[in-house]
């Protein structure tokens, strides 16, 4: 017998969930969303999203898990698919003891560790000798990780979606229960799959409290860095950041960034960009003409995104609401692409719990 699931949120978290439902041809998928792949909103955090894989779950968390389940897929697709718009690229990451405690450097604390757990997930992972490193620099590595061209990742998300049959359909809803009548057969969802990050908010019968942005400003530029750089953080403010990243079929060079918590602010400021381009050709001076500074960038677009950020961390769990069975994954903060296929495999196991056990109560 079909089971109707509605999936509510078209970001990297609902269109990954979306995709791993609709595989069982058992599963009638209706995904249920606001913004959609095209849209470009401060509400619709994951076209915003660089991205990248570059691990910051604390080892021994699920958040370790769940990124160290998503390497796998994502290397797949990257061989396999390359219109997915995913590619490799060679990666380094610098760590400054000062940047301890700031909340660059906490988010980045795994990530920079001198000897980190993913070293046995990557490629070619190496640490860089001391005496290659400017006197700043306590340690840093090299290892080969995946950047994703978003503009083309989601969409084809929606593509392998929509050939498993699933169907999207815009909504705005005040109350998740409103998701339970939406599904595309007409007939009553037997769940419904909460992926609505940041807006879980202010949802009706969600409206967790625990949720806040964690603002992110990029300059986009058809410059080439030719590899991945990050710091741990750096010397304009704890709440700014230092990454580079190349996104796949031309998709531009990513330049950040910021962590700002708690700040709703759409609009880029024009003095945080000319740090950012600053830090990006600082790190990586091949992006311009020697002696050229800011102004040999070419800017495609200044970005702002809302990381969906929660206390304690990302919500993946069963619900109920008046009656209506729900499946929470949302909170991913700035690590919704990397940990997005181990999530989502998580809600697959749960969406099966639910399912049953109301086979179960009706026997």
């Amino acid at each position: 017998m079909p089971k109707n699931i509605v999936v509510l949120g078209a970001g990297v978290s609902g269109l990954t969930t979306a995709y791993l439902l609709s595989k069982d041809p058992v599963n009638q998928v209706t995904v249920l969303a606001k913004h959609m792949p095209g849209d470009y909103d401060i509400e619709y955090a994951s076209p915003w999203a660089g991205a990248n894989y570059m691990p910051v779950g604390k080892e021994g968390s699920k958040h370790q898990e769940w990124e160290r389940n998503t390497w796998a897929p994502l290397k797949e697709i990257t061989e396999k698919h390359p219109e997915a718009g995913i590619h490799f690229l060679n990666t380094l990451i610098y760590n400054r003891k000062k940047d301890q405690g700031s909340a660059t450097g906490d988010w980045f604390s795994e990530l920079v560790k001198p000897n980190p757990w993913y070293k046995d997930v990557v490629p070619d992972f190496k640490s860089i000798p001391k005496e290659k490193l400017s006197g700043d620099m306590d340690n840093a590595q090299q290892f080969t990780s995946v950047c994703i061209n978003t503009a083309i990742y989601l969409p084809w998300l929606v593509g392998q979606c929509v050939k498993n049959g699933a169907v999207f359909k815009r909504a705005v809803l005040k109350h998740i229960t409103e998701a339970a009548s939406a599904h595309h057969t007409g007939q009553p969802a037997d769940v419904v799959v909460n992926c609505t990050g940041l807006a879980s908010k202010i949802l009706g019968g969600v409206a967790d409290g625990k949720m806040y942005p964690a603002r992110g400003q990029i300059v986009v530029v058809r410059n080439d860095a030719g590899s991945m750089y990050s710091t741990s953080g750096t010397d304009d403010g704890p709440d700014e950041a230092l990454y580079t990243m190349t996104r796949a079929i031309g998709g531009g060079t990513i330049l950040g960034g910021t962590y700002q918590k708690h700040n709703w602010d759409a609009l880029p400021d024009p003095n945080i960009a000319n740090r950012i381009m600053k830090r990006a050709i600082a790190v990586a001076p091949q992006l311009v003409k020697p002696g050229q500074g800011i102004e040999g960038l070419d800017i495609i677009r200044h970005g702002v995104g809302l990381r969906p950020l929660r206390e304690g961390g990302p919500r993946l769990e069963k619900d109920e609401v008046k009656g209506v069975k729900i499946v929470h994954n949302y909170g991913h903060g700035g690590f919704g692409y990397q940990a997005s296929f181990g999530c989502a495999n998580e809600v697959v196991s749960l969406v099966k719990e639910v399912l049953q056990s109301k086979i179960r109560a009706k026997l």
